[in-house]
Formats: structure tokens, C-alpha cells, sequence
């Protein structure tokens, strides 16, 4: 259905040809129109004023005799141009009688007082003639007159040959709009065969931009768009051997020490202690595999937050009491930086917890024995908005600016730095930062007073419980430390 409807559609070579030829004819069109008009006139003009320079000629060859033409022959000549020649005396006496009807009694008071007179009239025979009078030099005057006919024979002749000139425009813009249309069409066409192209897989497609700018931007945006899925690709890979690998410890783990179970090779002794250490791999693959559902769900409208009531300063102090453990295992200092009064902010009590364990196990991993690492909770106040602000500081070897600005960015730390320094699979600052969005809040990087990198969260304080006066100032903040 998709294939019938994308055939019969009209191409865009044959719609700017159809609106190339459209547009001229449309100029034909309004150029004849305006033609005929300014053709017409000019063609009058001409006439009328051709017929009055040969009144001044007949005017001054009159006698005043009868007013008799001097020149038979001329006489001869004007009656071949179809011009008829009316002859007033000193007394008003009209030769021939009438003049056909175009010399009114005004017209003969005029021409006797020695004004010349210029008109359009109807003759006898309501037919449309151009009017010429002039006083003769002698006595009396000169009326000729014309039909004007013949100036319409000679407007036919020039709009028949401005007709045929504008047909021919008319072909060359069509032959030319047709030429236009393949050569905006082409470039067109190489980058749809380019997108289906990387829609079936390829990514080494790439087009020379050519044609005007905005069809050469298509082109390039291709070029773009396959150099990004080759990254993004590449990425995945590597993610899914991070992963893959990840994968495999525990699971190995698992399976040789299940083997050896099953096998019988573990004392009895050593099995509490075996079964131990299977439940720890089983606990850490699950966290993983929980870490990936998560991240995938990230973006879909069901994910669950349950929100409630939560004391930001009491969650942490819970967590500090798991992580000043580890952290002395480890050989860490560890430090908790906490305000005086509780904390209320409306969150989802787990979320918060994963994104404060996930901070911690990420510093905790690039901080050597001997260095500090810092879990700190604040109240920042801004002109709209309050915030619970949860910080993670680590004595580690740190960020770089550029470091900072892609640091919740899926596997951007972990491609940089993996063989150079002690790195996760690129999804917990990732899992963070999503979770911290889901939330309402913001997550950013920057540098710790300890030397190390700073991880910062902040959430929107909302809910009636609001136990910190700003208006005091606020409160200080107690420090505790543990070595």
C-alpha cells in the first residue's frame, strides 16, 4: 500500500516543471494582456498623429481659390491611405456638405478662428475615425479623416509578432524549468537512495554535497546522520561487551562454585562459606541486570515512582553508616556533612537512596586509601526555587572540564579513561542522571575542594514539612568524620 501511494505521487522534477510552465504561461498571459493595451495606444497615436502632420501639409498647399488642392497627385496619394479630405471656406461653407459627419458647427467656428482640432469621431456610418483639422494658410481650413481601421490592422501585425515572440519565451521557460527540475532533483535523489541505504544497515554511505545550499545541507546532514549512527553503533558494541563481560564474572563465579558443590569437592566446612560467596555474585549480578532494566526504562511513560514525604538529612545519615564501612575497608576517610534540622522534600524514597549509592560507589571506586570521600546535604534557596542538594566529593584523581560536561552520559568516562584507571560499565552515572531528571531535579559535575570530582544533585524541596529558616539564614551544617 506504502509502495502504490509513494508511485503515484507526483515527483518534484515534473511539479517545478509544471510550475515553471505554469509561472510563464501565467507571464504570457498578463505580458500579452498589457500588451495589447500599450500596442493599441501607440499604434492610435501613431496614426492620429501621422494623419495630423499630413493636415499641416494639405493646410499648406490649400488656395483660396475654393481652397483647391495645389497637388492632384496628393490628392490621389491620401485617398490610397483610405483619408478623406473635408474643405471649409472663408464662410463656413462645408465641401463636400456634411463632411461625412464628423465636422460639427463648433468644429467650424474653431478651425475659422484658427484653431486646429485633433479627435476621435463616429462617421455617417457609426464607423470609429481619427479627426485632423487646420486652419489653412490663406482663408478657410483643412479637415482629413480617417478610419481608424487601419491603425487596427497595424496593432494586429505587432501583437501577432509580440504573440509569437512570447510563445517562444514560452517554450525556452519550459525547456529550462524542466532542465531546473532534474538538477534539484538529482542531488535529491542520491540522498534518498543514501537513507535507504543506512536504513538497511550500510554506514559507509556517504554523498558529495552539491546543488543549491539547502539541498546540499540534506546531503551533508546524511553524511552526519551516518557518522553519528556509526558512533552510536560502535558504542553499543562496546557497551554490550562491557556488559557481556561484567556478565561473565559473577556468573562464572557462580557456576564454578556450584560445579564444585555438585561435584562434592567442597568440605563441609566450606560450604556456609561457598554458599556465602555464590548468594554475594548472585547479589551483584542482580544489581546489574536491576541497573540495565532501569536505564532501558528510563524514558517509557510506566516508570514507577512512588512518592512520598522523605527527610533528605536522615536518608543520609542511614547510607552513611553502610558506606563509612566500606570506605574503612577500603582504607578511605570518609566524611558526612549534614544540617542541623531535618530536610523534607516530596521524592521517591528508593530512587533517591539508588541515586546517593550510585554517587558513592562510583567516588569510592576512583579514590585510593587514604583520600577523603565526602557525602554532604544542604538547603540552597534561589529566586524561584529551594532545593535538597546531595554531594558526593572524592579525594580521586578527578574531571576534566570536558570530562564534566559528558559525565551522565551513557559509557562517555568509561570509553575514556577504561586501562587507565579503575572504571565501572559506563551505566551508573548514566542510571543517575536519567533517575535525577525522572525526579524534577538536576545533576552536574564540577571539581572537589578535596582534589578529586564532585558529584551534585539537587531536588526540588516540595511538601508542607519545611523545618529550615531560611529567613534566619539557615542553619549550620554539622561535619562528621570517620577514619
Amino acid at each position: 500500500m506504502t509502495a502504490r501511494t509513494r508511485r503515484r505521487r507526483p515527483s518534484l522534477s515534473s511539479r517545478v516543471t509544471l510550475v515553471t510552465i505554469a509561472v510563464a504561461v501565467l507571464a504570457v498571459l498578463v505580458a500579452g494582456l498589457v500588451s495589447i493595451g500599450l500596442v493599441r495606444t501607440a499604434a492610435e497615436d501613431q496614426a492620429r498623429g501621422q494623419l495630423g502632420r499630413e493636415a499641416d501639409v494639405v493646410a499648406g498647399l490649400s488656395d483660396d481659390g475654393g481652397l483647391r488642392l495645389k497637388r492632384p497627385a496628393l490628392a490621389r496619394a491620401l485617398q490610397l491611405d483610405d483619408i478623406s479630405i473635408v474643405r471649409i471656406n472663408p464662410g463656413g461653407r462645408v465641401a463636400p456638405v456634411g463632411g461625412d459627419g464628423v465636422i460639427s458647427a463648433d468644429d467650424v467656428r474653431r478651425l475659422l478662428a484658427g484653431q486646429p482640432i485633433s479627435a476621435v469621431r463616429r462617421n455617417g456610418s457609426a464607423q470609429r475615425v481619427f479627426v485632423e483639422g487646420r486652419p489653412a494658410d490663406t482663408a478657410g481650413a483643412v479637415v482629413l479623416w480617417q478610419p481608424a481601421q487601419e491603425s487596427r490592422d497595424a496593432v494586429w501585425g505587432a501583437l501577432r509578432r509580440i504573440g509569437l515572440a512570447l510563445l517562444i519565451g514560452l517554450a525556452i521557460a519550459a525547456i529550462a524549468g524542466a532542465l531546473l527540475a532534474r538538477r534539484l532533483a538529482r542531488p535529491l535523489q542520491h540522498a534518498a537512495a543514501a537513507a535507504h541505504q543506512l536504513s538497511a544497515g550500510a554506514r559507509d554511505v556517504r554523498l558529495q554535497p552539491e546543488g543549491p545550499a539547502e539541498v546540499a545541507e540534506v546531503a551533508e546532514a546524511l553524511n552526519l546522520l551516518a557518522d553519528s549512527l556509526a558512533a552510536s553503533e560502535a558504542r553499543q558494541r562496546e557497551f554490550l561487551l562491557s556488559v557481556s563481560h561484567e556478565l561473565r564474572t559473577p556468573l562464572t563465579a557462580v557456576k564454578g562454585y556450584a560445579e564444585a558443590l555438585a561435584d562434592g569437592v567442597v568440605p563441609t566446612a566450606d560450604v556456609a562459606a561457598t554458599g556465602s560467596t555464590m548468594l554475594g555474585e548472585a547479589a551483584r549480578l542482580e544489581r546489574l541486570v536491576a541497573d540495565l532494566l532501569d536505564l532501558a526504562r528510563l524514558g517509557a511513560e510506566d516508570f514507577r515512582l512512588d512518592m512520598s514525604e522523605v527527610d533528605i538529612t536522615e536518608l543520609a545519615r542511614r547510607a552513611a553508616t553502610v558506606w563509612s564501612d566500606r570506605c574503612a575497608r577500603a582504607g578511605v576517610l570518609f566524611g558526612l556533612e549534614l544540617p542541623d534540622a531535618p530536610l523534607v522534600i516530596r521524592t521517591d524514597l528508593t530512587r533517591v537512596r539508588q541515586i546517593l549509592d550510585g554517587l558513592a560507589e562510583n567516588a569510592l571506586r576512583a579514590t585510593p586509601a587514604g583520600k577523603p570521600l565526602i557525602l554532604a546535604v544542604r538547603r540552597e534557596d534561589d529566586n524561584q526555587h529551594s532545593w535538597a542538594v546531595l554531594e558526593v566529593r572524592d579525594g580521586g584523581p578527578g574531571l576534566t572540564p570536558d570530562d564534566q560536561r559528558v559525565a551522565f552520559e551513557r559509557s562517555a568516562l568509561h570509553d575514556r579513561y577504561r586501562g587507565k584507571r579503575r572504571v565501572g560499565l559506563g551505566i551508573g552515572l548514566a542510571l543517575i542522571g536519567g533517575l535525577v531528571a525522572r525526579l524534577g531535579g538536576t545533576a552536574h559535575a564540577g571539581t572537589a575542594e578535596e582534589g578529586g570530582a564532585s558529584f551534585v544533585v539537587r531536588l526540588p524541596v516540595v511538601g508542607p514539612d519545611d523545618h529550615w529558616n531560611v529567613a534566619d539564614g539557615g542553619a549550620p551544617a554539622t561535619v562528621e568524620r570517620a577514619r
